[in-house]
C-alpha cells in the first residue's frame, strides 16, 4: 500500500508494562510496536501494528464475510485499475471481479464506483475504491494512486447495541442507515439477495476517517469465539481523541459498557500525551479512546 512504517519503537519496560495494562494483555506476551502511515496524507487513518513474540489465537478463522468482529480496512485510490495491477503484481488475492456500480452522494449527484476486495493479513478485508466524477471516499495521495486507510468496517450480530455505543456514548452520527441485498457475485461472498444493514458512523463534523457496520439479515452471522481485542491476531482496537474523556466515560457508565481500564495518564509513542481509557463495544472490539495533554 506504499505507507510508510516506522520501528520497532523503543520502549521502556515502564512504558510497555503501563502499555500492556491498560490494553489488558497478559504480562508473559511481548510484542513490537509499529507505527504505519501516509505522510503525504497524514489525516488519513494511523495504524499502529503489534508485533506478536508468540502465538495468540486469531480473531477470523477464513474470509468468510460473515464472520463477527472486525471486518475491513478501506483504501481509497485514484485509478481502480492501476491499484490493482499492483495487487496482482504482489500476489494479493481479489475476493471477487472488480464491481462497478452507480452510486449517488448524499447531496443527489450521482456518479460510479470501482470497488475490488482483496485478502489482507490475518484474514483482514482490503479495499481498494475508486470513485468515479464525485469526490473520493478520503482525501488521495495528490502524487500517487495510493494512499492510506480512510475507514474500517465491522460486522456485527446487534447492530442497535452497536449504533447505541457509537452514537450515545462516543456522540458519532450516523450518514447512512440502510438494509440492502448483496448483488450476484459480490465480493462478501454471501448468496445473491442476502439482505443485510449498512450503517457509517462519523465523528461530528467529520467527513473522513468513518466506521462502517455490517449486520447480515437472516441469522447467518458466525461468532467464532475469538473476541476482536489486541493481543487477539488481526485487527482489534479502535483508538478516538475527544475533548472530554469524563464526558464519554460518564456516557458509557450510563449505557452499561464494559471499561477494559479506566482512565489514567499515558505517555504513548505515537499518539503524544494524554489521559486514556479503553472500552468495549458490543461487539467486543476494544475502543481507545484518548484525551491530549
Amino acid at each position: 500500500m506504499k505507507m510508510t512504517i516506522e520501528g520497532p519503537i523503543s520502549l521502556s519496560k515502564e512504558k510497555k508494562a503501563a502499555q500492556k495494562k491498560r490494553w489488558n494483555i497478559e504480562e508473559h506476551i511481548d510484542y513490537d510496536l509499529y507505527h504505519c502511515y501516509r505522510p503525504s496524507v497524514p489525516s488519513l487513518l494511523h495504524l499502529r501494528i503489534i508485533h506478536l513474540k508468540s502465538e495468540t489465537r486469531k480473531i477470523h478463522q477464513s474470509y468468510q464475510s460473515t464472520e463477527k468482529g472486525s471486518f475491513s480496512l478501506g483504501f481509497p485510490t485514484s485509478d481502480a485499475d492501476k491499484f490493482h495491477e499492483r495487487m496482482n503484481e504482489y500476489k494479493i488475492n481479489a475476493m471477487a471481479p472488480t464491481q462497478v456500480g452507480d452510486i449517488i452522494r448524499a447531496d443527489g449527484v450521482p456518479g460510479k464506483y470501482i470497488e475490488t476486495i482483496y485478502q489482507g493479513p490475518d484474514f483482514l478485508h482490503c479495499v481498494g475504491i475508486e470513485r468515479v466524477n464525485i469526490s473520493q471516499l478520503a482525501p488521495c495521495d495528490p502524487n500517487d494512486i495510493f494512499c492510506g486507510p480512510g475507514y474500517s468496517a465491522l460486522v456485527s450480530d446487534d447492530a442497535e447495541a452497536e449504533i447505541t455505543f457509537y452514537t450515545k456514548v462516543l456522540d458519532f452520527y450516523t450518514q447512512l442507515d440502510s438494509v440492502w441485498n448483496a448483488a450476484e457475485g459480490s465480493a462478501l461472498g454471501v448468496e445473491a439477495g442476502t439482505p443485510f444493514r449498512f450503517t457509517s458512523f462519523y465523528a461530528q463534523n467529520a467527513a473522513q476517517n468513518y466506521l462502517i457496520m455490517l449486520e447480515f439479515q437472516g441469522d447467518i452471522t458466525i461468532d467464532t469465539g475469538v473476541q476482536s481485542c489486541i493481543p487477539n491476531q488481526g485487527l482489534g482496537m479502535y483508538t478516538f481523541f475527544t475533548s472530554s474523556l469524563e464526558s464519554v466515560m460518564e456516557r458509557a457508565a450510563h449505557h452499561q459498557i464494559k471499561i477494559v481500564s479506566n482512565p489514567q495518564e499515558a505517555s504513548d509513542p505515537i499518539l503524544g500525551d494524554g489521559l486514556v481509557a479503553v472500552l468495549q463495544a458490543p461487539s467486543g472490539m476494544y475502543i481507545e479512546i484518548m484525551q491530549r495533554t
